[in-house]
């Protein structure tokens, strides 16, 4: 197998809990009881809808399928609640494991990348509270389009020069993160934390969290990172 010198990430869903923070942010404006689960999962259908259509900013992504989804539910949102999810972001939570799988990756030799399907300032919170940061990030705002569009692997890869074969791609999307990446040559790792089907997604190799990242990666590289 050829050494790893790069891993990239999907942020959001990945690192930082993105499902838990929607539900939040949206399951605080609905009547009780709430299915977090099921609200989480309409809001990621949605998105993916509006992410389709044409590029917007992320904040208006947020904004604009927020907006849809909570009609679709019969609360729509009022004016003053219009920018609810945007503006939540800061408070979205990182896995616990997160910050530690990501040093001792660093640790190791590796480096870090960020493929978010985000806007830079809003990136740059969460990594804020992730409190470490990636040797490249790569934005839906700098990329200007949303995975699962090449663009984000196409900028990486012009920025980094790092190679497909020598670069593992993390994330929890089968269809934002897992499929594109595989389809660009990329060994992947799915962080399944729900016990999703695989579909085709065919990841190199599947997790239920970020914990056993840095043993799986190395594995991956042949026991040893690149030496810095």
């Amino acid at each position: 197998m050829p050494p790893v010198e790069w891993v990239t990430f999907d942020c959001y869903g990945t690192l930082v809990d993105w499902e838990g923070g929607v539900a939040d942010a949206l399951g605080a404006l609905l009547p009780p009881p709430v299915d977090r689960r099921g609200l989480a999962a309409r809001y990621i259908a949605v998105e993916a809808e509006v992410e389709r259509e044409t590029y917007r900013p992320y904040r208006e992504v947020l904004a604009e399928a927020s907006a849809r989804l909570m009609r679709q539910l019969g609360h729509p949102l009022p004016a003053e609640r219009a920018n609810v999810l945007p503006e939540s972001l800061a408070r979205w939570r990182p896995f616990p494991e997160a910050a530690a799988s990501l040093r001792a990756l660093r640790h190791a030799g590796l480096r870090l990348a960020i493929l978010s399907n985000v806007d830079r300032d809003l990136l740059a919170l969460s990594i804020d509270r992730l409190g470490v940061s990636p040797d490249a990030i790569v934005t839906a705002e700098d990329a200007g389009s949303y995975k699962p569009a090449p663009g984000h692997w196409n900028l990486f890869r012009a920025r980094t020069g790092a190679p497909a074969e020598r670069t593992v791609h993390v994330g929890a999307s089968r269809y934002h993160d897992m499929m594109p990446a595989r389809a660009l040559g990329y060994r992947t790792v799915f962080i399944n934390r729900r016990g999703e089907p695989l579909g085709d997604a065919r990841p190199t190799r599947m997790l239920a969290d970020l914990a056993p990242l840095p043993e799986t990666i190395l594995d991956l590289a042949g026991g040893a990172a690149r030496e810095r």
